[in-house]
């Protein structure tokens, strides 16, 4: 990927929901909400604390996050939809998630 986010900032794919229902039924694209789960794709270096000192961030790529349903900003990179969004924004790190591709 040809980006590096800045400061406090990570880059999130959003990881797609299940097409069916528990019961079978397909659901069409019009009616899904959008993903608040997604993978991380790039991480800025850190926010800053009040003396200056660098912070790192607790998340890094590769990892399956859940964020708020209106967390970030979409753009798109080479082709990709992709969310910026502060580390701030990120619920939590899903341990032990399997990578779709």
């Amino acid at each position: 990927m040809g980006f590096r986010p800045l400061h406090d900032r990570v880059v999130v794919r959003r990881v797609d929901s299940e097409e069916k229902t528990a019961g079978g039924i397909i659901i069409p694209d019009t009616a899904k909400e959008k993903p608040m789960e997604g993978e991380v794709m790039a991480v800025g270096p850190g926010g800053r604390d009040e003396s200056g000192k660098l912070t790192p961030l607790d998340v890094k790529a590769g990892d399956r996050v859940l964020f708020g349903k209106w967390s970030g900003t979409e753009v798109k990179i080479d082709g990709n939809d992709l969310l910026i969004m502060k580390e701030a924004d990120i619920m939590g790190v899903i341990d032990g998630a399997k990578k779709k591709k």
